[in-house]
C-alpha cells in the first residue's frame, strides 16, 4: 500500500493503431470530468465539404466548436482550387456557422509553411509559436474575436 490506498495493477501498451474504442475509453472520462467542472458539454463538430464535378469530397473544412469557441482543425482546398475564394467561402461559413452556435471567438493552427498570411488577411492572430515544429520551421497558434463581449 502506498499512502493509504491499494496499489493497482497496471500494463502499459505501445500501438500506432487507431481504435476509436480506445480512444472513446479515454476520451469519455476526460470529457465528463471537464463537463463536471466547467458545467458544460458542448463539444460538437462542425465539418464543410468541398466536392467536385463528380460529388467526390475534395476538400473542405473540419473543425468543432465547444465552449463559445470555434476550433478549426483542417482546412484544405486543392491545390487547382486555389486563389478562387475557396478558402475563404469555407472560413466564413465556419465563422457564421460558429455564431449562431453562440461561439465568440475561433482559434486554429498552421504551419510556417502552410497559410499564417491566409489567416491574418481573415482577421486572425498569432498569440504562441512553437518552434522549430518541424525542424527548421515553426507552428502558429492564431485566433480571431468573431463577435464582441
Amino acid at each position: 500500500m502506498c499512502g493509504g490506498y491499494p496499489a493497482v495493477a497496471h500494463v502499459i501498451r505501445l500501438t500506432d493503431v487507431v481504435d476509436p474504442a480506445v480512444r472513446a475509453a479515454i476520451v469519455d472520462p476526460l470529457v465528463a470530468f471537464n463537463a463536471e467542472k466547467t458545467g458544460r458539454n458542448d463539444f460538437r463538430p462542425l465539418i464543410l465539404t468541398l466536392t467536385d464535378a463528380d460529388g467526390r469530397v475534395v476538400g473542405g473544412l473540419w473543425g468543432r466548436t465547444a465552449y463559445d469557441w470555434l476550433f478549426v482543425e483542417l482546412l484544405v482546398v486543392p491545390e487547382g482550387m486555389r486563389g478562387q475564394g475557396i478558402g475563404t467561402e469555407l472560413m466564413r461559413h465556419a465563422e457564421r456557422e460558429a455564431l449562431v452556435r453562440g461561439c465568440r471567438n475561433a482559434w486554429l493552427d498552421t504551419f510556417e509553411f502552410q497559410a499564417r498570411g491566409f489567416y491574418e488577411r481573415l482577421g486572425y492572430s498569432c498569440f504562441a509559436e512553437l518552434a522549430d515544429y518541424p525542424p527548421g520551421f515553426s507552428l502558429f497558434l492564431m485566433k480571431k474575436v468573431l463577435a464582441p463581449g
